[in-house]
């Protein structure tokens, strides 16, 4: 079982990897279509990047659930390493920004990678343990579905928060 884990787990990494790049260009793609804007980053803010990761996390979430159907708690560590993910980005970002000045590209690639590395490795961590409790799977997947509520509102209607903002136009979802 722990290799069966493992290899989901490496195969996770790489689809949310792949999955993020492709993303991170779909709106401009796809000629600012506003059906891709739910899914895909519409600028350059904090935001929009994590949006980059839920996606392809939760894709993936679906398609390994129907081969981790005995695990009880297989959406809660999914709703674990997605938040972990979700929380990496801006904290790494930002903290980073702000010990060193605005960050060079690479750097902000590599944070992407990085959250993504360490929200599939707690997974892995928890799937391997077996000894997560998870009494309200429905409610786990109620979370995840409103993040994704989230993602896609505030594309279109953004708090006007740092968060939000993107650095190269100083301008707030879709409208960059």
């Amino acid at each position: 079982m722990k290799h069966k884990i493992t290899v989901w787990q490496i195969a996770g990494f790489i689809f949310t990897g792949l999955g993020g790049v492709l993303l991170h260009f779909l709106y401009d793609l796809s000629e600012q279509n506003p059906f891709a804007a739910l899914f895909s980053a519409v600028n350059e803010s904090t935001w929009e990047h994590m949006k980059l990761l839920f996606f392809p996390m939760a894709l993936f979430a679906l398609i390994q659930s129907r081969r981790f159907e005995e695990t009880e708690a297989f959406w809660c560590i999914k709703l674990y390493g997605i938040l972990t993910g979700l929380i990496l980005i801006p904290v790494l970002f930002y903290t980073l920004n702000g010990v060193f000045g605005p960050t060079p590209d690479f750097i902000n690639i590599g944070i992407f990678f990085i959250a993504a590395a360490a929200s599939y490795f707690l997974e892995w961590k928890l799937f391997t343990r077996g000894n997560i409790r998870c009494t309200h799977s429905r409610i786990a997947l109620l979370i995840l579905a409103l993040l994704a509520v989230l993602f896609a509102l505030f594309t279109f209607y953004p708090p006007k928060i740092p968060l939000f903002s993107d650095p190269t136009t100083g301008t707030y979802g879709i409208a960059s």
